[in-house]
C-alpha cells in the first residue's frame, strides 16, 4: 500500500508522528513475519519543500505533485484551540492549495483520510458534503455548525464513507492507521495493535465532556447548567423550556443544531458522566441510580451498558 501524508505547518507532532511511527514498526514486525516486501510505502508530502510543526521542529518533505499515483493521502491535524484560529488556518494559502490537492486526487479514485482536525480540512474542500464523518469531540458543535450537510456522528472514532475516512480527536491518528492497516492485512494490523499495546475502542462517547460541549452556546450552556442541578429529578423538555424561557421547539433545534441530540439524549448524558463519577468513589448502585434520577438500578444498569458498553462491574474494576 502506498500512502502520502499530507504535512502542513503547524501540523500537530504527535498526530504526524503517530502515524509514521505505525506504518514504520508495521513494516518492521512484518519483516520478520517473513513479508517478502515491506507493506507500506508512506511519504511524507506537502505543497512546500519544509514544514514547521506546532512545536517548532522542521522537516523536509516531498511535493506533493512528485508522487505517482498513492493508495491514500492522510492528513494529520493541525495543532489548533478554538474555532477562531481553525477558521484562520482554514484560509492560508497552503491549507487551500493542499485542500486543491486533495479534490484532485479524490477525484481520480484515490482514497483521502483525516483524524481530529484534520477532518476540517476535508470538510472545508466539499470532501465530506453528505457523507458520514467523526471529527475531534471538542470541536464538534462548531463543525456542525460550519458544515451542515456533513452526517456528523462525533461518537464514532473511525468513519469510512466510500474512499473518505474520518476519524476522532488527537489520538484518533492511531485508530486511523490501524484502519488503513487492516485493508491491506487484518493480521498484521492485531499485531501492530498488540505491540504497540493499543487497546479496541471503536467509540469516543465515553471520553466526550459534556460540559465542554455546552459552552459553545449560551443556550446550551444556560440548559446544561439547569439540567445538572436537576439530574435527581428526572427529565421534562417543557420545565426545561420554561426555565430557560425559550419554546420546547426552540431547545429540540438548538441542542440538534449544536450538539447533534436531544435535549433528552444530552440530559442522560449528564446522566452517565454523574454516575461514572459516583462509581468511581464507591458509591452502590441504588444510591447511585437514586442521584441521578431512575427509580430502580437495573435502568440505569441498561443505560450504562448501552452508553458505554461496559456495566458496573467492569467500571469498578477499571478504576481500581
Amino acid at each position: 500500500m502506498k500512502l502520502c501524508v499530507l504535512a502542513l505547518d503547524g501540523a500537530f507532532d504527535t498526530g504526524l508522528t503517530v502515524l509514521l511511527d505505525t506504518f514504520a514498526t508495521a513494516n518492521v514486525l512484518a519483516a520478520r513475519q517473513g513479508f517478502a516486501a515491506a507493506p507500506f510505502d508512506v511519504r511524507l508530502v506537502g505543497v512546500r519543500r519544509r514544514i514547521r510543526t506546532a512545536l517548532g521542529f522542521s522537516a523536509v518533505v516531498e511535493p506533493a505533485s512528485s508522487v505517482h499515483r498513492p493508495d491514500w493521502v492522510v492528513v494529520p491535524a493541525l495543532n489548533l484551540k478554538g474555532p477562531e484560529r481553525v477558521i484562520e488556518a482554514l484560509q492560508r494559502r497552503d491549507v487551500r492549495e493542499g485542500m486543491a490537492l486533495l479534490r484532485s486526487w479524490n477525484a481520480g479514485g484515490i482514497g483521502v483520510a483525516a483524524a481530529c482536525l484534520g477532518t476540517f480540512v476535508l470538510a472545508e474542500a466539499g470532501l465530506l458534503d453528505d457523507r458520514e464523518a467523526t471529527t475531534t469531540w471538542s470541536l464538534a458543535p462548531f463543525f456542525r455548525q460550519r458544515y451542515p450537510t456533513v452526517k456528523l456522528d462525533e461518537s464514532r472514532m473511525v468513519v469510512p464513507s466510500q474512499r473518505v475516512v474520518t476519524a476522532g480527536s488527537m489520538m484518533g491518528h492511531l485508530d486511523l492507521a490501524l484502519w488503513l492497516m487492516r485493508q491491506a492485512s487484518p493480521e498484521l494490523a492485531a499485531l501492530v495493535a498488540r505491540f504497540m499495546l493499543v487497546d479496541k475502542r471503536s467509540s469516543q462517547a465515553e471520553y466526550i465532556i459534556p460540559d465542554h460541549l455546552a459552552h459553545a452556546d449560551p443556550l446550551i450552556e444556560r440548559f446544561e447548567r439547569w439540567a445538572r442541578e436537576r439530574l435527581s429529578l428526572g427529565f421534562s423538555l417543557q420545565d426545561a423550556a420554561s426555565a430557560l424561557a425559550v419554546g420546547p421547539r426552540t431547545l429540540q433545534r438548538r441542542t440538534e443544531a449544536v450538539l447533534g441530540k436531544s435535549p433528552l439524549a444530552f440530559f442522560q448524558d449528564l446522566r452517565i458522566e454523574r454516575a461514572q463519577h459516583l462509581v468511581s468513589i464507591g458509591y452502590d448502585i441504588e444510591t447511585i441510580a437514586s442521584e441521578v434520577g431512575y427509580a430502580d438500578s437495573a435502568t440505569l444498569r441498561t443505560l450504562l451498558r448501552r452508553k458505554l458498553g461496559r456495566g458496573v462491574r467492569e467500571l469498578r474494576a477499571e478504576m481500581r
